[in-house]
């Protein structure tokens, strides 16, 4: 579906929506709705993830739509669908409302939908309809449904083996896509030291830059990711658990992420990852990168000499 500007079919409009009560059960997949005048009010819970497109289909044309924070999403739009795909930004659990309205005029006018970001899931789709469906169409969504939670159950196993449940640049990663458009990097194996008493040996270290596209308090956010290759030199298995970037100024970032393949065995080397978001003019000069390992008792590890491209 193409992409609308502002002065296209649809207008984004922001308010407020209480956030004090629990957000409502919610289901991954496929929702049908069929729209009559005597339909709830309520508004229907929508399971969103970030950088997950949700699909909402009509069977009308759209006039108007109502969404909170904008910014968050990225919006692809036509006369009779949208796609909404959440940012970072979004927290598991926060909820946001959004309002559909039709261009006709005809009751009913509109309708509501209560976004609940997921953990990890997201309704693939969400087809409204106004008119009554034959037996036959039934049938055929019951088919669709079907088959679009094969696919999601597919596409969740294989996310899981191949990404060890990370996304973004992390997730890129573990599947061995990074290079695709937009993302930058930047060879700093030289230049990154392993402080005297790591337990772990840079060997090889690169960075990363993705421009989000995202605006937060007039700055513009990057996405950072900086890969190494590690030697253990302990006498026990080391796995990553975390990760801060330390600034120029001391200032830290925390992970968003950590990845590896499997834990460093002693003697073994093996790649780790890590991620962090922050604004764009924040990401020059030279960084410290901590490392601590999720077994007990480990203490941190610091690289210094961390730049990105």
């Amino acid at each position: 579906m193409p992409v609308l500007s502002a002065a296209a079919l649809l207008r984004l409009v922001l308010f407020a929506v209480p956030v004090d009560a629990a957000p409502p059960a919610c289901e991954a997949g496929t929702h049908h709705l069929e729209l009559t005048a005597d339909t709830p009010g309520e508004a229907l819970a929508v399971c969103i993830h970030p950088g997950l497109p949700t699909n909402f289909l009509f069977d009308a044309k759209l006039g108007r739509v109502e969404l909170p924070a904008q910014e968050r999403f990225r919006v692809i739009a036509d006369e009779t669908g949208l796609a909404l795909v959440p940012t970072g930004a979004l927290t598991p659990g926060e909820r946001v409302q959004v309002r559909f309205t039709f261009q006709d005029g005809a009751d009913p006018a509109g309708v509501r939908f209560l976004l609940v970001v997921h953990p990890s899931e997201a309704a693939r789709l969400v087809q409204v309809t106004r008119q009554p469906r034959s037996l036959e169409s039934y049938r055929e969504g019951e088919q669709e449904a079907r088959a679009e939670a094969r696919r999601c159950g597919e596409d969740k196993a294989r996310l899981e083996a191949e990404c060890r449940g990370q996304r973004g640049l992390l997730g890129l990663l573990a599947q061995s896509l990074l290079g695709e458009g937009g993302i930058t990097s930047k060879d700093i194996g030289q230049s990154v030291i392993s402080r005297p008493g790591n337990t772990l040996e840079s060997l090889e270290a690169h960075s990363y830059r993705l421009d989000t596209g995202r605006v937060e308090g007039g700055r513009k956010v990057v996405r950072l990711m900086v890969t190494q290759q590690l030697r253990n030199h302990g006498s026990a298995p080391w796995t990553p658990g975390g990760a801060v970037l330390v600034g120029p100024k001391g200032e830290e970032w925390k992970a968003l992420g950590v990845w590896t393949q499997q834990p460093i065995a002693p003697g073994k080397r093996r790649s780790v990852g890590m991620e962090v978001e922050m604004p764009e003019e924040a990401a020059r000069g030279t960084f410290t990168l901590k490392w601590w390992g999720q077994e007990a008792g480990g203490g941190s590890e610091h690289f210094d000499g961390v730049t990105f491209p």
